[in-house]
């Protein structure tokens, strides 16, 4: 399984990885939304590890643009925020 992290901080990124390593998982890394749009956009992933909080675009625009060019990859949204806004995920369905 082909696992992308897409995380700004590159020492919470390489944890995540290593410890998606550890269970077998090949991961590559993106530390802004362009440069996850453009590995995701190759449409090898199994699964999408995105941070909602990144520099240029955010996670929530990834996943919208990803949607929008019919990439269905399974996403899961991350967000250190304490306010979790309803609708996130209609909004990447979309």
């Amino acid at each position: 399984m082909r696992v992308l992290v897409v995380e700004d901080e590159r020492k919470l990124a390489g944890l995540m990885a290593r410890a998606l390593e550890g269970e077998r998982y090949a991961v590559d890394i993106a530390y802004d939304g362009d440069e996850a749009i453009e590995r995701a956009g190759s449409g090898v992933y199994d699964l999408i590890v995105l941070d909602v909080m990144l520099p240029g675009r955010s996670g929530i625009e990834v996943c919208r643009w990803l949607r929008g060019h019919d990439i269905v990859t399974p996403v899961l949204l991350l967000t250190a925020r304490d306010d979790v806004r309803r609708g996130w995920a209609i909004w990447c369905s979309t």
